[in-house]
């Protein structure tokens, strides 16, 4: 066979390669960020003339009380930029499709909550039944074309081991969980200025490592609009927010967090890349199991970081060390998921 291309051997190709999904990835990024740097300022007096303002709980921190009124579903500013750089940097994957449309269809799920409770004025939302049927059936559909559509197969990867579990049809309920898990961690850890935004924008660093050490180079364009448009949000998210991401946006993070992990067999890994995200579910789950079986509660306000606003943190410490702990976080998953291919 006549190697065309003479004076380059294969690894300098692959280097070569690399170099150019590489920068796609940090145009993607560079794109969604601009992209919600741009639609901020149009879309914020849009969400306030709709009368979308956040609603704050009476139990919470009292300094919450001030952000009563500040406009939310931001989260519609997070999908589009995503939407944008994915399709524009990499339209053609399937991938890319299959994750663009698990984070759509969450975002769904998030606007008809948000848009339930500010705009219609029922308190309550969606119903938790209603939310999770559609969650599960997301979730599934997502799961049996990832397995049949894309012959991903139902492997599972152990962190630290690089050893592959095969679950066969347990893979389904499998995804379900990761998808369940996932975007209401998102949502719990989005309860401070810039703490969700903040927090998806490193893990989602994180993935977009573990796409090009799987070869999952295009999901990586993926991977980093995410990053992008988490980034671009924080311009009006952080303290003091002029802007909410609400369900809308949280949901749909959680949707793009959990895809991207499932494609690239890293749902176990998202265990400790999203670290944050798992403390502040436990952080809940323990104050119930507490208080229902002592009537005592382990902390003075779950999730996590009330505890700390209430023991005297101002808010930007609280999020600021909470982004810390996320980065750790996401360099001891990504040491755990070291040298596994794809």
């Amino acid at each position: 066979m006549i190697n065309c291309c003479r004076g380059m051997n294969p690894k300098h190709l692959r280097r070569t390669d690399l170099s150019q999904y590489v920068m796609n990835s940090l145009i993607a990024m560079g794109m969604a960020f601009l992209t919600t740097a741009v639609l901020g300022p149009i879309l914020i007096p849009i969400l306030a003339r709709m009368k979308a303002g956040q609603v704050i709980r009476d139990d919470g921190p009292a300094r919450h009380l001030g952000k009563a009124g500040t406009p939310t579903m931001g989260g519609i500013i997070i999908i589009s930029a995503i939407i944008l750089a994915s399709l524009v940097m990499a339209g053609h994957s399937r991938e890319v499709i299959l994750c663009l449309a698990a984070t759509v269809a969450f975002g769904i799920i998030g606007f008809i909550d948000d848009y339930t409770k500010v705009v219609m004025r029922r308190s309550l939302g969606l119903r938790a039944r209603e939310k999770l049927v559609m969650q599960v059936f997301f979730a599934l559909v997502f799961a049996i074309y990832v397995v049949f559509g894309l012959f991903r197969g139902t492997g599972i990867v152990l962190p630290f081991t690089g050893y592959e579990i095969f679950l066969g049809y347990w893979y389904f309920p499998f995804v379900v969980i990761v998808f369940l898990a996932t975007t209401n961690a998102v949502n719990l850890t989005d309860g401070l200025d810039g703490l969700a935004a903040g927090t998806t924008f490193f893990v989602s660093l994180g993935l977009l490592l573990i796409c090009h050490m799987t070869s999952h180079n295009m999901l990586a364009v993926f991977a980093a609009s995410t990053a992008g448009a988490c980034l671009g949000f924080l311009l009006f998210n952080r303290h003091p927010a002029r802007v909410f991401m609400g369900d809308t946006g949280s949901m749909a993070l959680g949707g793009a967090v959990a895809s991207i992990a499932a494609l690239t067999r890293a749902e176990v890994a998202l265990i400790l890349i999203g670290g944050i995200y798992v403390i502040e579910t436990l952080s809940v789950i323990l104050q119930v199991i507490s208080f229902q079986l002592t009537g005592r509660r382990i902390f003075l306000m779950s999730p996590l970081h009330h505890h700390f606003e209430l023991k005297g943190w101002g808010e930007r410490r609280v999020v600021r060390v909470f982004w810390l702990v996320s980065l750790l976080f996401v360099i001891l998953g990504l040491w755990g998921f070291r040298g596994i291919g794809a």
